[in-house]
């Protein structure tokens, strides 16, 4: 994955979207527990991550921890 994070919250309908910009067309795909994984049309890449109940996982939003149903691998980015 490369570009910018975009991240979106919707206060209304609890539902945090995170996604790589610049990154359309995609497609969803539900995996379960509410969460949505939006991969590239073209290679099926994952590109961005849908949580529908978001604050209902969360404590408090100063401390989110949230288990991703995927691998960050944050040592191979490049800066």
């Amino acid at each position: 994955m490369e570009g910018k994070m975009s991240l979106y919250y919707d206060d209304a309908g609890d539902y945090l979207e995170i996604f790589i910009e610049n990154s359309s067309p995609t497609y969803g795909e539900d995996i379960g527990d509410d969460i949505t994984l939006f991969k590239k049309e073209e290679t099926g890449e994952v590109v961005g991550i849908g949580v529908l109940n978001f604050r209902k996982r969360s404590k408090s939003l100063n401390d989110i921890k949230l288990n991703l149903p995927f691998n960050i691998n944050f040592s191979a980015l490049k800066v």
